[in-house]
């Protein structure tokens, strides 16, 4: 089993980004057995779709490996690295060019979500980036790929893909990922508005909860976090229709590993002057360790360079062979 999963660097983690994704990669990192592998790297290239200073990415790529590091992912356990360090990203996502139809990227519903209006002001980047993240994918031969409800056609598309290069030219050479889906992945919302996933674009700070926020600003988010006049009732089912509720239940639920069934039936009756501090101290005790760690190693280039380039090294020989494969195939001579 090789798991592979890439995050962008546009800034600090979120308790989003955290329960949604991070923890499931720690768990599943800690869960691999001596034959299996994780490969979790920054998606780098991706970010220059979007202007960005150059400082500004820099800065972004190692805080973002600090918060990895200090949400648990082991750089002695699985492979973490930036993906500009790795030409094979590049290199491999050209070929792919060849394969991929402008008629399957036509079909890409972020694309038209991220250009909005301004399709023809877009960047072509943006446009192809999903054939980028195919060669992500398959230059690691990965076999599983976990995914969010907002990533799962850019993986069907890089079987389609795999499926039609390995055809074309009468090869066995990629191997076709499966998603992996946790059953019991948290969708966290936002503290203004709980139909709305909890985002770092939103303008407004108050929304979310950052993993470098400190105990007070926490505290004074969840505070402030939307609610309703109404107690909670015995069950999560009898939530249905109170958006900021149930995400605040969702939230407890999620960091303490009880039930919502269970967190409802604790504090029913009660409203959320009662819930809310118990919430905030869930939060704060949950996320200090991780803000202290993460505090101790954002400044330390020298130490945070020196991981992504040792990975970046595990990386290179892993994808080399299939990029090497994938040349052969062309008839491409190296």
């Amino acid at each position: 089993m090789r798991v592979l999963s890439g995050i962008q660097p546009t800034g600090n983690l979120h308790l989003g980004n955290y329960l949604g994704a991070i923890r499931n990669w720690v768990k599943m990192q800690d869960e691999m057995d001596a034959d299996s592998q994780c490969f979790f790297f920054l998606a780098d290239m991706h970010s220059i779709t979007v202007h960005e200073e150059r400082t500004q990415r820099l800065k972004n790529v190692r805080e973002m490996a600090a918060a990895l590091i200090a949400a648990g992912i082991d750089p002695d356990r699985s492979v973490l690295f930036n993906q500009a360090r790795v030409p094979a990203h590049a290199e491999l996502a050209w070929l792919l060019n060849g394969t991929a139809r402008i008629g399957w990227l036509n079909r890409m519903t972020q694309f038209k979500d991220k250009a909005g209006k301004n399709r023809e002001g877009a960047s072509v980047g943006l446009f192809v980036y999903p054939v980028l993240q195919a060669a992500d994918v398959l230059l690691y031969q990965a076999t599983h790929v976990p995914v969010g409800e907002d990533q799962k056609q850019h993986l069907e598309l890089t079987r389609d893909i795999a499926v039609k290069f390995n055809t074309d030219f009468g090869v066995d050479l990629f191997t076709l990922p499966d998603p992996i889906i946790p059953k019991e992945t948290a969708r966290i919302m936002s503290l203004r508005d709980g139909t709305s996933k909890m985002s770092k674009s939103d303008p407004s700070d108050m929304s979310r909860i950052n993993l470098t926020d400190d105990d007070d600003t926490i505290a004074s988010k969840v505070r402030k976090a939307k609610t309703d006049p109404d107690p909670l009732p015995e069950t999560m089912a009898d939530l249905v229709g109170r958006p900021e509720a149930s995400n605040l239940v969702g939230i407890f639920s999620a960091l303490t590993g009880e039930s919502g069934d269970s967190v409802c039936a604790r504090f029913a009756g009660q409203g959320f002057g009662a819930f809310k501090p118990a919430l905030a101290n869930v939060l704060v005790e949950s996320l200090r360790p991780i803000r202290q760690r993460f505090e101790a190693l954002k400044n330390d280039n020298t130490a945070l360079d020196a991981i992504l380039l040792k990975g970046a090294e595990k990386a290179s020989a892993a994808a080399r062979p299939t990029l090497l494969g994938a040349y052969e195939a062309l008839g491409l001579m190296r």
